[in-house]
């Protein structure tokens, strides 16, 4: 049973948000390493939140090819959503 528009839209939110939830997550861990004093773990931290922020930044390119570039992109979209 083929999906239709809406089932493929769902189905891209889902992954669009996953992406961008994995580097804020990485990102609170970073913070509570920082603020529980486990100094040994901030690297192996970092390391997620650098190597999940190029996934990011890679499907994002991917996603915008070379009509555009990211930073055109960025401000288009906040400027909608905002105004």
């Amino acid at each position: 049973m083929p999906l239709g528009s809406a089932g493929v839209r769902s189905k891209s939110r889902i992954f669009w948000l996953g992406l961008v939830m994995c580097p804020v997550i990485w990102v609170y861990f970073v913070f509570s390493t920082l603020f529980s004093f486990k100094i040994k773990w901030l690297a192996m931290v970092i390391l997620g939140v650098v190597l999940q922020g190029a996934n990011l930044y890679g499907y994002v390119r991917c996603k915008v090819g070379g009509r555009t570039s990211l930073k055109n992109m960025v401000t288009n979209y906040f400027g909608r959503v905002t105004f």
